[in-house]
């Protein structure tokens, strides 16, 4: 294409581009149907194989949200509030460790 092509010369490059990409695309051989069945089959047991995979870590993470779970719940359980008793029984504790100190 040069600076002196008319609009013509370039709609008509345009379509004889055109139809040289339709004869290369018609020229193409045709996909075997044995082929084209292998083709499905093997991409059904990649597709099997990943979701094997997702729910593996999909159970592999809920164990491990269960687990961690469990260890907050100890954690808090820990952590809550004595109760009076405990207090007393503590403060007991407190008491006659200092009387015998003296």
């Amino acid at each position: 294409m040069t600076y002196n092509n008319s609009f013509q010369d370039r709609a008509g490059q345009a379509a004889e581009a055109k139809q040289k990409a339709l004869e290369r695309y018609r020229a193409r051989p045709q996909v075997d149907e044995k082929v084209a069945a292998e083709r499905l089959a093997a991409e059904q047991q990649r597709q099997a194989a990943k979701a094997e995979k997702a729910a593996g870590k999909k159970a592999e993470r809920q164990a491990a949200a269960q687990a961690q779970a469990a260890e907050d719940a100890a954690k808090a359980a820990a952590a809550a509030p004595k109760s009076e008793a405990e207090l007393k029984a503590a403060r007991d504790e407190r008491y006659a460790k200092r009387k015998n100190r003296k």
